[in-house]
C-alpha cells in the first residue's frame, strides 16, 4: 500500500482525495491529515482512518479537537497552527503528500513536504503561480516528483506520457466559462456572492468558484502550466468548452493535437497523480460520447473577463510579479466574499496591486522575497479597496452634481421664457 498525507482533508480535494482511498483499502493508507477549522469533520476523518499525525491549523480548535478523539487507541500525534500543518507534510514514512489547502497558505508545507523528499500530488496551484522560481529548484534539487492533481494539468501530463522530450508544441487549457459564461457583459455590475459561487460543471470550495467566474483561475493554471511544462507563454492558449468534458489538449510539433476526456470528476486526476504510472481500475461512470452530445468551444471574450489578461501579464514579467498577482486576488475574492466589494472591482484591485508592484518587483526572488511580496500585496489590497471605492464615489458625486447643474440650467431657462411672455 503507499503511504499518503493529505493537506486540507476537510476541504474539496482532501474529501475526495480519502474517497478515493476508501475505494482503494487495498492501494493507499493514510498517514497524516491536516485540516484549517473543521473540527467536527476532521475528528470524523482520524477515526475512520487512523492516521499517525494530525495538525489544524486554527489553534483556538485544538483542545477541541483533543477533546473529540479523546477515547481513541492509540491516539494520533496532535498538532496545531501552521507550524503543525508543516510537520504532518514532512512527517514519517509518508511517500506523497496530497497539496490541497487552498491559496498561498499551502507554500511552505509544500516545500517541507519536498524537503523531506515526498512526491508531490499537486493540487494547489498557488505553489506553483507564486513560488514557482523557487520551487522547482527544490524540486530537481531533492529528487522529488511534481505530480498535477487538477483536472486539466492533469489532462496535459496523461496526454505527454510517451511523448518524446521536444515534441510539446502547445497546450490549450480549456475552460468552462464559470458561473458567468452566458450572461452579457452589462449584468456583471449586478453580480452577487450567491450568484458567483454556483459553477455550472464542477463542485469546488468558494474562492475557486469565483476565480472561475473571473476566469482569473485560468489565467493562474497559465502560469503553472508555463512552470510545469516549461513552455513560453505565447505557446498557451486557452479556450472556452462550456461541457468540461475534454479537460485540456496539447499540440506536438507535427501539429498532432491529443486531448484527455472523461466526465466532470475531480477524483479521476486524483488518482492519477497517486497511482502514476500505473492505472487502477475505477466503477466510476464511463463516458458516454452520445450522451456528452455535442462539444463546442469559443474564444474568451477578454474584456468580460480581464483577469486573463492580468495573468497573462504577471506571467510575462516574471519574478515576484506573480505571487504579487495571486495575492493580490486572494485578498480581492476574499473581501468580495465578506461582500466589502463588487464582483467588478476584482480585477480592479488585481490591476492595481501590480501596477504598484512593478516599481520593486523581484527579477530572482528568494522564498522571503517571495513571502514578502505575499503580505505586500494583501495589504495593497486592501487599501486599494478603499481608493477603488473612494473613485467610485466621487465618479458618482460629480455625476449627481452634473445633473443638478443641469436641472438647474433648464429651470432657469423655462423661468426666462415665462418672463419674456
Amino acid at each position: 500500500m503507499k503511504a499518503i498525507t493529505i493537506l486540507g482533508s476537510t476541504g474539496s480535494i482532501g474529501t475526495q482525495t480519502l474517497d478515493i482511498v476508501t475505494q482503494n483499502p487495498d492501494k493507499f493508507r493514510v498517514i497524516g491529515l491536516a485540516a484549517g477549522r473543521n473540527v467536527e469533520m476532521l475528528a470524523q476523518q482520524v477515526r475512520q482512518f487512523s492516521p499517525e499525525i494530525v495538525a489544524i491549523n486554527d489553534e483556538s480548535q485544538f483542545t477541541e479537537l483533543k477533546e473529540a478523539i479523546a477515547d481513541l487507541t492509540p491516539q494520533p500525534i496532535l498538532l496545531a497552527g501552521q507550524d503543525g500543518v508543516i510537520e504532518v507534510a514532512r512527517y514519517g514514512n509518508s511517500e506523497a503528500v496530497v497539496t490541497g489547502i487552498v491559496g498561498c497558505a499551502g507554500l511552505l508545507p509544500t516545500i517541507a513536504a519536498i524537503k523531506a523528499r515526498k512526491d508531490i500530488a499537486l493540487a494547489n496551484k498557488e505553489t506553483l503561480i507564486a513560488a514557482g522560481p523557487v520551487v522547482n529548484p527544490l524540486i530537481e534539487e531533492y529528487g522529488v516528483k511534481l505530480l498535477p492533481a487538477d483536472s486539466e494539468h492533469s489532462a496535459i501530463f496523461q496526454c505527454l506520457q510517451g511523448v518524446p522530450k521536444k515534441g510539446l508544441r502547445r497546450i490549450i487549457l480549456t475552460a468552462s466559462g464559470g458561473a458567468f459564461r452566458d450572461w452579457p457583459i452589462e449584468r456583471l455590475s449586478s453580480v452577487k456572492v450567491a450568484d458567483a459561487i454556483k459553477h455550472p460543471n464542477w463542485s469546488m470550495g468558494r474562492k475557486i468558484t469565483v476565480d472561475s467566474a473571473t476566469m482569473m483561475n485560468k489565467g493562474l493554471e497559465v502560469i503553472e502550466a508555463h512552470y510545469l511544462f516549461g513552455l513560453d507563454y505565447d505557446n498557451i492558449d486557452i479556450v472556452i468548452h462550456p461541457q468540461s468534458i475534454i479537460h485540456s489538449l496539447i499540440e506536438l510539433q507535427d501539429t498532432s493535437v491529443l486531448a484527455q476526456l472523461g466526465w466532470p470528476d475531480m477524483r479521476l486526476p486524483l488518482l492519477y497523480s497517486l497511482s502514476w504510472p500505473e492505472r487502477i481500475y475505477t466503477d466510476w461512470k464511463q463516458l458516454d460520447l452520445v450522451k456528452a452530445g455535442s462539444l463546442t468551444f469559443k474564444e474568451p471574450d477578454n474584456l468580460k473577463y480581464p483577469c486573463i489578461q492580468l495573468a497573462y501579464a504577471a506571467g510575462r514579467i516574471g519574478g515576484s510579479m506573480s505571487a504579487a498577482l495571486n495575492a493580490a486576488n486572494e485578498q480581492a475574492v476574499a473581501l468580495f466574499l465578506e461582500e466589502k466589494i463588487p464582483f467588478l472591482d476584482i480585477p480592479k484591485l488585481i490591476e492595481y496591486v501590480c501596477e504598484k508592484h512593478k516599481s520593486d518587483y523581484q527579477k530572482n526572488p528568494t522564498l522571503d522575497d517571495i513571502l514578502a511580496t505575499d503580505k505586500w500585496a494583501r495589504k495593497e489590497a486592501v487599501a486599494g479597496s478603499l481608493i477603488v471605492a473612494n473613485s467610485l464615489k466621487n465618479v458618482l458625486v460629480n455625476i449627481e452634481e452634473k445633473t443638478e447643474k443641469i436641472e438647474n440650467s433648464k429651470e432657469k431657462k423655462l423661468n426666462l421664457k415665462k418672463l419674456q411672455k
